[in-house]
């Protein structure tokens, strides 16, 4: 067998869709009165464990096409109780999001999940969803699977999250929406905030406010009516930057990735790689569905170690890994800290 060194990178890539926004497109879309069209669904099969539990819930959710998705949503409060066990595969985004939007409706479901998933903690969720009136039997620890009955009515609580989350703010926000009154979410750093833009664009009555020390207050007003509304995906950063890492350690490399989503949330990988010494641009930078959007373009580079904050940690937490690789390949020292949650994700991802 015979190695031969790479050539250079040369091109133009669409970066498929974000998965994180996909499946909050799927479950708003369930919660809206109307039809909900859906451009560039990531079809992997995460988020396709939460379309199968739209269908479960009540709703319809038909693809069109590639990418091209149509739901038609039940409202909410309109959620109907499944006949079978929500199986959530290895999604632990599914699992979280969905056991919130279940546990805001008094309707009584069970999540299961593959041997991965079961033996990942849902504690963090499952304890504010039991201050807002909802009910769970399942495993010690709380672990899938798990029996989830729905509030009856839902009590608005006002959250501090111990440890930052997207995931369990979200959770908390779905709930939230049916109850008569004002649910708060306080993070102690802000996490992606593909949730809070989507409610907003859905005509929900949602704010969210800095505060002293890098926290952040989300205040949501129960029970709107959120309508039905267009979702045009962008392409998933975590996907892009392994794309933009190649290039940038192969020598002679040039490289777009085109339609990606650039929230500021989700960005810390690219103020790292500009620290690092990377030569990368965004161009075309406009809104898509209320998140920013850009192409992002990238030279092959000479990389230096860095020490990035570890309250950078929530937006790109998904991508320490390929983080490694650069630097790696860097001149001199990186020093990773803030990577706890690293080690409850599918897998151990320090090891």
């Amino acid at each position: 067998m015979t190695s031969h060194a790479p050539g250079p990178l040369r091109g133009c890539v669409q970066a498929p869709g974000d998965k994180s926004i996909s499946h909050r497109a799927l479950m708003f879309g369930l919660l809206a009165a109307g039809e909900t069209r859906i451009t560039g669904l990531l079809e992997g099969e995460d988020v396709m464990r939460t379309a199968a539990a739209i269908r479960s819930l009540g709703g319809a959710a038909a693809r069109l096409g590639p990418g091209e998705w149509r739901v038609d949503g039940v409202g909410v409060g309109g959620v109907r109780p499944p006949e079978d066990v929500l199986y959530m595969g290895n999604s632990g985004t599914s699992a979280r999001l969905l056991m919130g939007l279940v546990a805001g409706h008094p309707v009584t479901a069970t999540f299961s999940g593959d041997a991965s998933l079961s033996r990942r903690p849902m504690a963090r969720v499952v304890e504010p969803l039991r201050r807002m009136g909802a009910q769970f039997v399942g495993r010690e620890g709380d672990r899938l699977p798990l029996t989830l009955t729905g509030a009856d009515p839902v009590m608005p609580i006002s959250y501090s999250l111990p440890v930052a989350s997207a995931q369990i703010k979200s959770a908390i926000l779905l709930a939230g929406l049916n109850s008569r009154g004002e649910t708060t979410v306080i993070e102690p750093e802000p996490t992606r905030d593909h949730t809070e833009i989507m409610l907003r664009h859905m005509g929900a009555a949602i704010t969210t406010e800095d505060m002293p020390g890098g926290g952040r207050r989300i205040r949501l007003q129960g029970q709107p009516e959120l309508r039905a509304t267009d979702f045009q995906v962008s392409g998933d950063p975590s996907s892009a930057a392994f794309v933009l890492v190649a290039a940038l350690i192969t020598p002679g490399s040039r490289v777009s990735v085109c339609n990606v989503g650039v929230n500021p949330l989700r960005t810390g990988l690219l103020d790292c790689l500009r620290e690092m010494g990377a030569d990368l641009s965004l161009e075309n930078i406009r809104v898509q569905g209320g998140e920013p959007t850009a192409d992002i373009f990238v030279s092959a580079s000479a990389l230096r170690g860095i020490s990035p904050p570890p309250s950078r940690a929530p937006a790109m937490i998904d991508e320490y890994p390929i983080l490694a690789i650069a630097a790696a390949c860097a001149e001199g020292r990186t020093e990773l800290r803030g990577l706890a949650e690293l080690r409850v994700k599918e897998s151990d991802r320090l090891l």
